[in-house]
């Protein structure tokens, strides 16, 4: 196990800050509060209008299905879930590789250069002229991105606390949520842009949301922050400190090899993390991509539906919020994840056993948004959070988003034409993803559970520390 190895300045100290126990001392020439909000507003802004763009480059395809994309490119069959499926090959490949990339060329460097390649691609999809283009196009996003997601959290997990990394780790999620609802809103008022210049409004999507992308990656590459140790907008003492309280070692010198990533595998509250996240994408990417289907089958006209899929994405925001003060204040995981995983059971049993009651298939949606989204940003940060040093994190965190995303291909193929209006298989597969999502995140929690344990008695009886090693 890859222990933390804390700054020798700051060992065997405490001090209190709101109310928690720090384990390392406050120097004089630093408030912590202070400092914790410089990081927040230096590290978080930007992370979040990334994933922004890279979430509504990946999910507009939902949006210019609605519109005439299939009928303009021929699309036949299941050709459409094809062109969902296909950004995933290279997405779950190369998040892993790409981490090790991350962590050898700095985090501004790579991400933004992720971004530029995955905004240039998007702006190239708007001018594609047949299926073959569109599966190119999806292909290569897919590629582009694959460094966004897991390396924010691998990054974001660097500079906090446990008992305050949720919160963090949440607002970086919940720009699903915002490019969701903005998503929605911006594809509105794209689909009277019908003909302009002579180009179809699902066109439209692409470019536009394209040329934002690029000028987000132009940016990025001066405001993407790096690793606590590499931040050269903190002084050296704030360096260390930073480093000291989040628990962070001093193995960032050294590279990683296979044999750091054979033994990853060897145990099991490792491995489950891949598993806990791949169940809970699957409801989280059949919302995603199929919210708009399924709203549309409720009566509403294509503008109708963009805006009625704002709502749910709202409630899951404010819910992802409270969620993530309540963790963190209890700092306790498994019980939220609990919740949220009730919340979209009740919502999807709803769905498959009512019909022709609009109002209440809608709240049902509402709850499936609130109770997967809830839960997966949960499951993300007690996983990662639970891992320690830059190998643990570094594989950790590429593992569980490469491996959990396969669940967006089961996702994908969810909800098919053939099966509207009532989409019982898809419903059916999304209520087996959560049973699944409970045995894992419960099978984990004993893991947990065992290791505090374990680790308190060799540390003989030294409870807290344990606690503060492994949340539960």
């Amino acid at each position: 196990m890859h222990r933390a190895d804390l700054d020798a300045p700051y060992l065997n100290e405490t001090c209190v800050v709101d109310g928690i126990i720090s384990p390392v001392q406050c120097p004089s020439s630093i408030n912590e509060k202070t400092l914790v909000r410089k990081i927040d507003r230096r590290l978080l802004p930007m992370l979040f209008v990334v994933y922004t763009a890279a979430f509504l480059d990946r999910v507009n395809i939902s949006n210019a299905l609605t519109m005439n994309l299939p009928q303009d490119l021929h699309l036949v069959g299941q050709q459409p879930n094809v062109a969902l499926t296909i950004f995933f090959v290279p997405y779950v490949i190369f998040e892993i590789p790409s981490n090790l990339l991350m962590k050898r060329l700095k985090p501004h460097i790579w991400m933004s250069g992720c971004v530029l390649a995955f905004g240039v691609v998007t702006l190239c999809q708007g001018f594609v002229q047949s299926y073959g283009g569109l599966l190119a196009t999806r292909f290569l996003l897919g590629l582009a991105e694959a460094g966004i997601f897991p390396g924010s959290f691998y990054l974001i997990s660097f500079w906090y606390k446990r008992e305050e990394s949720l919160q963090r780790f949440t607002i970086f999620y919940s720009s699903v949520l915002f490019a969701s609802a903005f998503g929605g809103l911006l594809a509105s008022a794209i689909a009277n842009m019908n003909g302009i210049h002579g180009l179809s409004n699902w066109r439209w999507i692409f470019i536009l949301e394209g040329i934002g992308t690029i000028l987000v990656g132009v940016v990025s590459y001066f405001w993407i922050s790096d690793f606590p140790e590499e931040a050269q907008w903190l002084t050296e003492e704030e360096r260390q400190f930073v480093r000291a309280r989040a628990g962070t070692d001093k193995e960032s010198a050294r590279a990683i090899t296979y044999h750091d990533i054979l033994w990853f595998f060897t145990d099991l509250k490792r491995i489950l993390g891949g598993i806990m996240y791949f169940s809970i994408v699957v409801p989280i990417y059949a919302y995603a991509y199929f919210a708009p289907t399924i709203i549309r089958t409720l009566g509403y006209s294509v503008v109708q539906t963009q805006l009625h899929s704002v709502p749910p994405v709202a409630a899951a925001f404010a819910l992802c919020l409270i969620v993530a003060y309540l963790s963190d204040f209890t700092r306790l995981r498994f019980p939220f994840i609990a919740f949220g995983t009730a919340l979209t059971l009740t919502g999807l049993v709803i769905l498959i056993t009512v019909h022709n009651f609009f109002s209440l298939q809608y709240a049902a949606l509402c709850l499936v948004a609130m109770g997967s989204f809830s839960a997966g940003i949960v499951i993300i940060c007690w996983y990662i959070m639970n891992l320690h040093g830059h190998t643990e994190r570094n594989i950790g965190t590429a593992w569980m988003i490469s491996f959990g995303n396969t669940g967006a291909i089961i996702a994908t193929f969810s909800f098919l034409k053939a099966d509207a209006p009532l989409y019982n298989k898809g419903y059916a597969i999304c209520i087996g993803a959560i049973c699944l999502t409970t045995l894992s995140t419960i099978t984990y929690a004993g893991l947990i559970w065992k290791e505090r344990r374990r680790m308190s008695r060799v540390t003989t009886g030294n409870e807290k520390e344990a606690i503060r090693y492994y949340t539960l």
